[in-house]
């Protein structure tokens, strides 16, 4: 290309982005990254690439391995273009949830796969993002961390309709994963359990209780996480304190540190194991 062809592609470019900003379209990015977040700035509506994204290995995910299987195995699927669903972990706090899909992203990257982050006040953005990815040859997964909403929160019938309900068929190369503290994503309060009736012995649950079940039933893998107990989380210590060169459990005084390390946060969870091992590391540096 001469230099005059290659200034006229690069001032196309520009106009089309100029032109994408003035009309409130998302302005697409240089697909040369392997992540993004979606945001909301002075120039619109953008995919802002991550220039360094957590890179996690599934090997470092210990005691979750049924869920870890699931999920590596729906992925497998989509990365392969077959049918696979989208997928809603949730469960105990720092039970490795985020960390699993940021690890099954990382193990599929080299094969097309694509990580994009949105925030749950972004989810009334979902058709403009899917529209973003339309026709792209990668791979697209949307995480969403922490998901719950309230009642009133707009995000939340914009999710229900990208996962299922809307009249526009679903994406071929976008798949929802998300991760919540919540089983059905809203808050349950129980005045609402008063609405349940009985009918010739069986349980109907009451109008409330079916539209919050509604949402989290239109992810097609629904994977539960649960606390550790205390020999699972001793492993998942000394798999960390090993990866840093940090000592081991089998050192008694560096075992009931441990111990007191996850009493004193009232948790014994994978994110409080690899923090006393990272503790223990800086420590004895």
């Amino acid at each position: 290309m001469s230099e005059t062809d290659d200034f006229f592609a690069r001032a196309n470019r520009l106009l089309q982005r100029w032109e994408t900003l003035l009309d409130g379209r998302a302005t697409p990015p240089d697909w040369v990254h392997d992540a993004y977040r979606w945001r909301h700035d002075r120039q619109g509506m953008r995919l802002l690439p991550v220039k360094t994204p957590h890179r996690v290995a599934l090997d470092d995910l210990l005691c979750i391995d049924q869920q870890k299987a699931e999920v590596v195995r729906n992925t497998e699927q989509f990365v392969r273009a077959r049918p696979a669903n989208n997928v809603l972990l949730w469960g105990a706090r720092g039970t490795g949830k985020s960390t699993l899909i940021k690890a099954v992203f990382n193990a599929f990257v080299a094969r097309g796969l694509r990580l994009i982050e949105v925030e749950k006040e972004h989810l009334v953005d979902l058709v403009e993002i899917i529209e973003t990815l339309d026709g792209r040859p990668e791979r697209f997964l949307l995480y969403c961390d922490d998901l719950s909403f309230e009642a009133d929160d707009a995000g939340y019938k914009s999710l229900k309709a990208v996962l299922e309900g809307s009249i526009s068929a679903p994406a071929g190369n976008v798949l929802i994963y998300a991760s919540s503290n919540r089983r059905h994503l809203l808050p349950e309060m129980q005045s609402e359990n008063q609405d349940v009736h009985v009918v010739d012995g069986e349980i109907h649950p009451g109008e409330a209780i079916e539209e919050k079940v509604s949402l989290s039933e239109r992810f097609g893998l629904w994977l539960s996480f649960y606390p550790y107990s205390q020999d699972d989380y001793l492993a998942i210590v000394e798999h960390w304190l090993g990866r840093l060169q940090a000592g081991s459990c089998r050192d008694e005084a560096t075992r009931l540190a441990a111990l007191n390390w996850a009493r004193q946060r009232g948790s014994r969870s994978g994110r409080v194991a690899r923090q006393f091992a990272v503790d223990q590391a800086g420590r004895h540096a």
